[in-house]
């Protein structure tokens, strides 16, 4: 059972997570021409079919966070993308200047923290804040 308190966090924490995303996937879909070319000098597999299923994951997910839909499963998915697009996207072991090294080492880093941030609202699911917590059944105290 979530107390109210617990669930005006987790809406605090859906929200940060989704700031990032959200940017980035509307900045991705806008310079849709420069993301496809970044994917493709970093030698992404799969580019024409990657880059749309990326600029959608972004877009999507920053929104069922900000709603609070879905997040048991979403959760799942975004930490799984956190992780892919940190080995793809900041490869510091492919480095060889020691700035950029430091850059990617810590962009990998975080990536792996948002990931298990996600990971926690797997866990937690999304709260009473939430389109998720509005459609659970009321149980006990009904501080879902």
């Amino acid at each position: 059972m979530t107390r109210p308190v617990d669930s005006g966090v987790i809406f605090i924490a859906r929200l940060a997570l989704s700031v990032l995303f959200l940017w980035s996937g509307v900045m991705k879909l806008l310079g849709y021409a420069g993301f496809v070319a970044y994917l493709q000098a970093k030698g992404v597999p799969f580019v024409q079919v990657g880059a749309p299923i990326a600029v959608a994951i972004e877009v999507l997910g920053g929104l069922f966070l900000v709603f609070g839909f879905k997040i048991r499963p979403l959760g799942l998915v975004m930490a799984a993308y956190c992780i892919v697009t940190g080995v793809l996207g900041h490869d510091f072991w492919n480095a060889t200047d020691p700035a950029m090294q430091h850059d990617l080492v810590i962009h990998f880093w975080k990536n792996v923290a948002m990931a298990g941030g996600f990971l926690l609202l797997f866990v937690t699911g999304a709260g009473g804040i939430s389109i998720d917590g509005a459609r659970a059944p009321r149980g006990g105290r009904g501080l879902r």
